[in-house]
């Protein structure tokens, strides 16, 4: 993306403290990172909570920025352009709103307590089949993600997918109302972030603040939830999905098939919660006006990203790697599918984090409706909040065995399971269960 100099002062409402030697049809990269700084790019610096990206100003200049934005009045001699703004990152925010409406390709917003990333790719693999589409990258799904994902499109995009999380109320409503979407999606509303949050319909509201933004042209789009339907408001088109709307027609090991509204599709994946999720991509493709068999042919391109559903053998073991996050929902969720598909199965449970004063409730609720499923799992636990499901599930019966870090489960692994059974990692991010399979790794060379 390229601004002009008029675009940088009246998309920010900047004043301008330094303006020299400036060609009137100059324009100019935006960069936040001196590190990638490249001549001629204008300086961005962002504020958190560990850092000011203000005390590097001389160091940008310095690789070659011809100009810097800054909330303060020092003028760098170096600098060709300077501009101040009360605070960077709503001018960066501004900035990306100004090309958002310049490129002004169709927009997807996405949010939920669970699912938003499966679900953004799922949108993202059927639009792709018959638009140039720009998603956001990984899980950078904050302000500053939000303002890079709408930055990065190139001037032919014709649609872009915006996944949105949250750690608190309105963070979610600024970035809606910069995107201002066509479609938003809401995945559900759960437990996630309760610790944060305080109560279940705080966290809905959270969530709704979606619509924020949304053209009342727009459509909304959500799990058939009643806390959603309460807090929502909107007044425009409003679409509510459930797997009780469909007909599971074959479920296996990485594969589904399923009707839908009359029609006919096929996931390279397993799991009621999987099949869920794509509803909302069938939704927002058929509103959008693409055909069944277009948006068949994208769903069935879709594949798990990394520490989600990812099948890896390592020293003889077969793994799927679900743990890039987790809450109570989404556990109990991946966890029956898993057990309900394979044979000798073993579930390692870590921590849910962020449940705040009643986690250790939540924890037990786990253990009690997995309790209710395949009684011929092993369950293994790391940490002492995941050690409360674990001892749920004993009471019960099962097999269960608790430790206090990944090092010691991946030695109880090598040295004490069957090559023949199939071992589910489940846990917050926080977990790091990814040390697990390193440590098995290490010890199979």
């Amino acid at each position: 993306m390229m601004f002009s100099r008029e675009d940088l002062i009246e998309g920010t409402g900047a004043n301008v403290l330094k303006c020299t030697d400036i060609d009137d049809n100059a324009s100019f990269n935006i960069s936040t990172d001196t590190r990638t700084i490249q001549k001629g790019d204008i300086y961005l610096p962002l504020k958190g909570e560990t850092f000011d990206g203000e005390n590097f100003i001389d160091k940008a200049l310095e690789s070659g920025a011809v100009g810097y934005f800054t909330t303060g009045d020092k003028i760098f001699n170096k600098a060709n352009f300077a501009l101040k703004v009360p605070d960077t990152k709503e001018a960066y925010l501004n900035l990306a709103k100004l090309y958002r409406n310049r490129i002004n390709p169709i927009t997807v917003a996405i949010t939920g307590s669970s699912g938003k990333t499966t679900t953004k790719e799922m949108v993202y693999s059927v639009l792709s089949q018959k638009f140039k589409t720009q998603k956001t990258f990984s899980n950078h799904n904050n302000e500053v993600g939000f303002c890079q994902t709408v930055l990065g499109m190139t001037k032919d995009t014709e649609a872009l997918i915006v996944e949105m999380g949250m750690r608190g109320l309105g963070e979610i409503e600024l970035i809606s109302t910069h995107l201002e979407p066509d479609y938003a999606i809401i995945t559900n509303s759960g437990s996630a972030h309760v610790g944060r949050l305080g109560s279940l319909d705080n966290i809905a509201i959270a969530k709704c603040e979606i619509t924020s933004g949304l053209k009342q042209n727009g459509t909304f789009i959500a799990l058939n939830q009643d806390i959603i339907k309460k807090h929502v408001n909107f007044g425009g088109e409003k679409i509510y999905y459930s797997i009780e709307d469909v007909n599971i027609l074959d479920s296996s090991k990485s594969y589904s098939k399923f009707e839908y509204k009359g029609n006919i599709y096929k996931l390279n994946v397993e799991g009621e919660y999987n099949i869920e999720n794509s509803l909302s991509a069938i939704e927002v493709g058929l509103k959008i006006g693409m055909t069944p068999n277009e948006i068949a042919k994208g769903l069935g391109a879709y594949h798990p990203i990394e520490k989600r559903w990812e099948e890896e053998i390592i020293g003889g073991f077969k793994f799927i790697n679900d743990s890039y996050n987790a809450n109570p929902e989404s556990m109990k969720a991946s966890v029956k599918t898993f057990v309900d598909l394979y044979e000798n199965p073993v579930v390692i449970l870590g921590n849910m984090g962020e449940l705040g004063e009643n986690e250790l409730e939540y924890h037990r609720q786990v253990g009690e409706f997995l309790a209710k499923q395949n009684n011929k799992v092993k369950y293994l636990t790391v940490g002492t909040l995941a050690e409360k499901i674990g001892e749920v599930l004993s009471n019960y019966g099962f097999f269960v065995k608790s430790f206090d870090n990944n090092k010691d489960v991946a030695c109880y692994i090598l040295e004490n399971l069957d090559k023949s059974n199939t071992i589910f990692l489940k846990a917050s991010r926080s977990m790091k269960f990814e040390q697990i399979l390193e440590e098995i790794k290490k010890r199979d060379i």
